[in-house]
């Protein structure tokens, strides 16, 4: 046999396995942008009669309860997303709340008027709570939601920790509140914050799985933005040593206004992604619905 058709061969057999892998990997990240849930705010209700035309039909769609804003105008976006056929997913902020009636009121008009049935449950970053609750896990207790029909509920991960929060009081109130979930026919599952370094996040959820913790995780990702804005974003939300993944480099004008988007931290957490529970991202639009979104459907097309 002439050696250079030995060596050939060799080439061509290290070429498809190339393009094997990489074939892979780009059906990995079709996946995680097909499970992709995105967030609104009340303030963007007006242009909630366009998020028909950006994505598929039946997308989660979270909204946000943001300091200040009336339970009633998360209602009104979500009844909004409802009848252009999106999913809406309110979050529910526990410290917002001045009782448990006004929990329950909530909970029956998201049902009655938004056919509402998953939510995302959060403390609230109030540093106070309006009424008897502080944490998420007192309001899950409290039996209300599945007694509203609402039946698949979200928490909140932090692949970073929480800065206010020792590790150990959250993973304790997670393991109650699978606890319950469990006990009550509860679908629990996770929503990380969101995170600029891909291994902390794998790191995190190989904690997670090594605790015995089996609840499907959609993985928190900054959507496109500048740099100068997810660093804003970065401080306000509490997000510590991955942020200087953004920073490391020389500041400057030019560096501040560059776009960075999700397709990194997707490329390195596709490959593990299924083996992990990951079920799909979750794009923190930053008040820029459009270019989330956007990539939402450009990634889902492979």
């Amino acid at each position: 046999m002439n050696p250079g058709d030995a060596s050939t061969g060799t080439a061509a057999a290290t070429g498809t396995t190339a393009a094997r892998a990489d074939a892979g990997l780009r059906e990995a990240i079709v996946r995680l942008a097909r499970g992709a849930s995105i967030e609104t705010s009340t303030r963007n209700i007006a242009d909630v009669g366009g998020y028909a035309r950006m994505l598929a039909p039946g997308t989660d769609v979270h909204v946000t309860f943001l300091p200040g804003t009336p339970y009633h105008h998360v209602l009104s976006t979500a009844t909004r997303l409802r009848q252009v056929g999106l999913n809406p997913v309110p979050h529910l902020a526990a410290r917002r709340f001045a009782s448990a009636a006004a929990v329950a009121d909530f909970a029956a008009r998201l049902r009655d008027e938004a056919d509402v049935t998953r939510v995302l449950l959060i403390a609230g970053d109030s540093d106070t709570g309006a009424g008897p609750f502080d944490s998420s896990l007192q309001v899950l207790e409290t039996g209300v939601l599945e007694a509203c029909g609402i039946r698949s509920i979200g928490v909140a991960g932090y692949p970073e920790g929480h800065r206010r929060i020792a590790q150990q009081a959250l993973d304790d109130a997670l393991g109650r509140k699978i606890r319950y979930a469990e006990a009550h026919g509860i679908e629990l599952f996770v929503v990380s914050q969101f995170c600029f370094e891909p291994q902390r996040v794998l790191d995190w959820l190989e904690r997670l799985r090594a605790r015995g913790v089996t609840l499907p995780v959609r993985v928190g990702v900054a959507g496109p933005a500048t740099v100068r804005t997810l660093l804003a974003y970065a401080v306000r939300c509490g997000i510590g040593a991955s942020m200087k993944a953004l920073g490391s480099q020389p500041v400057s004008l030019n560096r501040m206004l560059a776009r960075h988007g999700p397709d990194d931290l997707a490329r390195a957490l596709a490959p593990q992604a299924a083996g992990l529970g990951v079920s799909g991202l979750h794009l923190f639009a930053f008040g820029n619905f459009a270019d989330s979104a956007q990539w939402i459907r450009d990634t889902s097309a492979g």
